[in-house]
């Protein structure tokens, strides 16, 4: 079986449900974290991190949307709504987004051309990341990448 990422609230390439989008910067969403569910997670697995990026944003380096770091093994699926706090497995640590905080913050384009929000479960190594909630998104995806068995994604798009 291969690792693979899907969710009851998003559908691969389609676009990003209003409930999914920020409420703020213009825009009237829900900001609700998505349910997300994954299974095939390689042999050795010992935690997950999940994250939420736009790669098209206009910053020269994308935007984080979310980020959710020491996920148990045990675990196979993030609640909807888990990125205000509740529902995230014990153990689990939300940490600082583009937007500042630690959370869930749904997309928020510029007008233009739609954005690709890549949701992504990374299977690690390590039961735990040392870091804290004000760590950077760089941070974690540095040590995701040097702990990583593998990663699955799921990618929408939302554009206005």
């Amino acid at each position: 079986m291969s690792f693979r990422l899907w969710s009851n609230d998003l559908k691969e390439g389609a676009r990003m449900p209003e409930a999914q989008v920020f409420n703020g910067m213009g825009y009237t969403g829900g900001n609700r974290s998505p349910h997300l569910a994954w299974d095939g997670a390689p042999a050795g697995t010992k935690s997950f991190v999940v994250t939420a990026y736009d790669p098209d944003a206009p910053t020269g380096s994308g935007w984080w949307h979310w980020v959710v770091v020491n996920i148990p093994a045990k675990a196979k699926e993030l609640p909807g709504g888990s990125g205000s706090g509740k529902g995230l497995p014990t153990g689990a640590l939300q940490t600082r987004t583009d937007f500042g905080a630690a959370g869930y913050g749904g997309a928020a384009p510029p007008p233009g051309p739609a954005h690709r929000y890549i949701f992504t479960v990374h299977a690690l190594s390590v039961e735990k990341l040392d870091v804290t909630d004000q760590s950077s998104a760089a941070m974690i995806g540095f040590m995701s990448n040097m702990n990583g068995l593998g990663k699955a994604t799921l990618t929408v798009t939302y554009g206005k």
